[in-house]
């Protein structure tokens, strides 16, 4: 669903000229040193510097998706470039960018905008902090007055040899700039106030130029040249496959830093401003458009490579920009210096330009970025891609960031740690934690066979995953086990029975079911068939064991009979009517009634081979009824007795949708008295005094909050929401009916999820599938607002005693997700897993 922006006026445009005219000067302020610093560590003219600073202004600014960017030479590329000019010259590199340009349009025709996104954050922050200590170190010999070498191991090695000839004006200048450049942010009292409106960078250096021309240092300057010797892009030369390396380069690098770059600036203007001032959420694929077409201008004027530019976008936002057109004026202020100004800027001392860059590059080094990835368990890849960029270059370090990402998932989808101890009671038990997948089958397999035959074994699986070779062991395991006189226990997380025979492997089930009463008594009915089995291949009556086994194989054909589908295992009432899958269901009755026979044939007697057939309405809920008081009745009637004395006293109100497949107990592994629950079409909460509100879910808020004292809501939605469905596929003009009357409640979701002024909402690692998903997901956030609307909730919010949180289930992958605090750095609200141990 595509989003408009809000039609402007002549009025509002004319309003705005004022905020936009001073914005731009501001950023022009910023511009031109940090253009002339980036053209001077690229090694290229400086003018293209100031090429590119206009270009990106003028044509990025005009045609790009997020209005308040700003766009020219970025720190991001410098060592890109640095290295192109090195290999191709000059004029290459800028046929390099022209085609980096192509590039970008051709991936913003095929809308891959967002998606190029999905690179890992570790990856991302780490490549920049690579081209940032790249940066640094090859600024750091023009600080100390020397050349800076070729690579980064180069000015590292070279490091010692500068510093042993220091050129004491050169470190002057550039100390001072550094000075100015970090206390000017923390000028104190009234006169730092009003100082502080010009922006440090230039203040750094307009305080060194000037120190430098009054003084009369003698030290290397800005030379610009004249712009009729100003070099224009040749035909490209070199290896081809160089050369296509090259344009990808440029392509990655420029894309990702300026769609992250539209995605930072709307999250900062979300965040300084109200709905009602704000602009248009950035459109990432016209924004690729626009980077493309300015590389393709700056190129052909023999610029550098164009990309969004975070600081100078903060500038702009922070100024006050209202629209586009402060980016366009800076870039016309640029073009304008770059003929007027030149005898100016020729004042400026090359020194002063370097520090400035290199604490770019420092700063890219960012401290949150760290402890983002280290909290996220990703130092590794973010620390790797830093090593590699700086050693390989940024292509070879991304590569190399991927690798290793692949392989620390890999490795934690297959770490597994499998133990062995011995009890006090004598008993044997291995414990299993993490995935069970063919990787750890030898380990399984040899921790197994060190128990002895005769001896009882607990076999504890706490993981999520079990595969078909692993499943396949501990069964092989366990018959032998028991067919040698052993005893089995298997437990899942939490020491709740699991079950290994009459599991389906190939549906990737878990390993270790909660189940109650039910799944003990199926784990051990599973077992004890195996036992059975095995006792039988050995002959009937010699050993007591037998008398066991056939107890044991009894119960199992009366949990069979009450269902052992694994779907059904914790929830009794399930089994008495749950539909399994065809084919297996065929073959579980095509055996069962072939063995009925063969035993009728052996008694000669006769038995009725038909099906049950499936209980439907009456039937099956007198079934279902049945089922508990004689299976979970017994073994929940003192909780429910203490419940009936004491009172509830929930924890939780859950609002979520009348859906049948939600099963709040199931999902939440909750019991009775633990869930306050309101159920309907949608998971919908009508604003308060909304036309035609529901008082019943007011109601049940008040009486939560107020009068059970609930410590926390949750709002949650689920995945194929038909109430979505509808949502998206209603029509104006249809006759209200009492179900299109109440989906009116869910139009606010509707809206927010085509408004660019919202943050989008997405699962974890992924786009939303479909439309209905993005909304379904959409609707959580939408309605954890209205549930703030609501008096009673926002005085416990404000008093600190109330927590909300959003979930969303995914019912054809049974995976339950939460709502993560704040955004993400893709500026969208993401539904997260939830943690094993969490």
């Amino acid at each position: 669903m595509t989003a408009t922006s809000p039609t402007r006026t002549p009025q509002g445009v004319r309003k705005d000229l004022p905020a936009d005219l001073s914005a731009s000067i501001t950023v022009f302020l910023i511009a031109i040193p940090l253009s002339l610093g980036i053209a001077l560590a690229t090694g290229a003219p400086l003018q293209a510097g100031l090429v590119a600073a206009a270009v990106g202004g003028i044509v990025a600014g005009r045609l790009g998706g997020a209005p308040l960017q700003v766009s020219g030479p970025a720190a991001g590329l410098t060592v890109v470039t640095a290295e192109l000019i090195q290999r191709y010259g000059w004029r290459t590199t800028c046929a390099i960018t022209v085609l980096a340009g192509v590039c970008q349009l051709g991936l913003a025709a095929l809308r891959t905008a967002r998606s190029a996104l999905m690179v890992s954050p570790a990856i991302v922050h780490g490549m920049l902090a690579g081209i940032g200590v790249t940066i640094a170190l090859a600024q750091l010999h023009i600080v100390l007055g020397g050349t800076p070498q070729s690579s980064a191991v180069a000015n590292v090695l070279g490091l010692p040899g500068q510093l042993a000839d220091l050129h004491p004006v050169a470190l002057g200048i550039s100390a001072l700039t550094l000075v100015v450049l970090l206390g000017w942010p923390r000028l104190p009292g009234r006169a730092g106030r009003a100082l502080r409106k010009v922006p440090a960078p230039l203040a750094a250096v307009a305080t060194a130029t000037a120190l430098a021309a009054l003084g009369g240092l003698s030290l290397p300057r800005v030379d610009l040249p004249s712009w009729r010797s100003h070099a224009l892009p040749e035909m490209p030369e070199g290896p081809v496959l160089g050369l296509i390396a090259a344009v990808l380069t440029i392509t990655l690098v420029g894309s990702v830093e300026s769609l992250l770059s539209a995605v930072a600036t709307d999250k900062l203007i979300a965040s300084e401003r109200g709905t009602d001032n704000r602009p248009p959420r950035a459109d990432l694929d016209r924004e690729l458009r626009g980077q493309g077409a300015a590389n393709i201008v700056s190129g052909a004027l023999g610029g550098l490579p164009i990309t969004g530019v975070a600081v100078r976008s903060v500038a702009n936002v922070k100024s006050g920009a209202a629209s586009r057109k402060s980016s366009m004026l800076h870039g016309f202020w640029v073009l304008l210096a770059a003929f007027l100004l030149v005898p100016l800027l020729d004042l400026i001392p090359l020194a002063t330009l370097a520090a400035l860059v290199m604490a770019v590059g420092i700063q890219m080094v960012s401290i949150t970025h760290l402890r983002s990835v280290t909290r996220h368990r990703e130092a590794l890849v973010y620390g790797t891609t830093i090593v590699a960029v700086v050693l390989g270059g940024v292509l070879e370090g991304v590569a190399v960031g991927i690798a290793v990402a692949v392989a620390l998932a890999l490795h934690r989808l297959a770490r597994t740690r499998i133990t062995l101890e011995r009890l006090d009671s004598g008993a044997h038990r291995v414990r299993a934690r993490g995935q069970l997948t063919f990787l750890a089958v030898p380990r399984l397999s040899r921790i197994l066979n060190q128990i002895p035959h005769d001896t009882h074994a607990v076999i504890e699986l706490d993981g999520s995953f079990m595969d078909h070779a692993a499943y396949e062991t501990i069964q092989d395991w366990q018959q032998s086990h028991l067919a040698h006189g052993g005893s089995l226990e298997v437990t899942g997380r939490s020491g709740q029975a699991a079950r290994i025979n009459g599991a389906d492997p190939d549906a990737g089930g878990e390993a270790g079911s909660p189940g109650g009463a039910d799944g003990a008594d199926g784990a051990e009915g599973a077992g004890a068939g195996a036992g059975a089995g095995g006792t039988h291949k050995s002959g009937r009556g010699h050993d007591t064991r037998h008398a066991e086994a056939g107890h044991q194989g009894e119960r199992s054909r009366r949990a069979q009979q009450r269902g052992t589908h694994q779907c059904c295992r914790p929830w009794t009432p399930w089994q008495n009517h749950c539909d399994h899958r065809a084919p297996s269901t065929r073959t579980a009755t095509a055996a069962t009634m072939a063995e009925a026979a063969a035993t009728a044939a052996e008694d000669g007697g006769a038995q009725d081979l038909s099906p049950t057939p499936r209980r439907r309405g009456a039937g099956q809920l007198a079934s279902g009824i049945s089922a508990f008081q004689r299976d979970t009745a017994p073994h929940v009637r003192d909780e429910l007795a203490r419940l009936a004395r004491e009172g509830q006293r929930p924890s939780q109100l859950f609002i979520t949708c009348a859906d049948s497949r939600l099963v709040t107990s199931m999902i939440t592994a909750s019991g009775p008295g633990d869930l306050f629950t309101v159920r309907n079409v949608g998971n919908l909460v009508p604003l308060p005094g909304a036309e035609s509100t529901d008082d019943s879910v007011a109601a049940a808020i008040e009486y939560a909050v107020d009068v059970l004292q609930v410590d926390s809501i949750t709002v949650c939605g689920h995945s194929g929401c038909g109430a979505m469905q509808a949502l998206l596929s209603s029509a104006p003009g249809v006759a209200m009916t009492p179900l299109r009357r109440w989906l009116r409640h869910g139009l606010p979701s509707l809206a927010r999820m085509g408004s660019r002024h919202h943050a989008w909402a997405r699962i974890a690692g992924r786009l939303p599938a479909d439309a209905v998903e993005q909304l379904c997901l959409t609707n959580v956030v939408q309605q954890l607002e209205h549930l703030r609307a609501h008096e009673s909730v926002a005085r416990r919010l404000a008093e600190g005693t109330l927590e909300l949180h959003g979930m969303y289930f995914h019912v054809g992958e049974a995976q339950a997700y939460l709502l993560s605090e704040g955004e993400d750095f893709f500026d969208c609200r993401v539904f997260d897993t939830v943690g094993q141990h969490a």
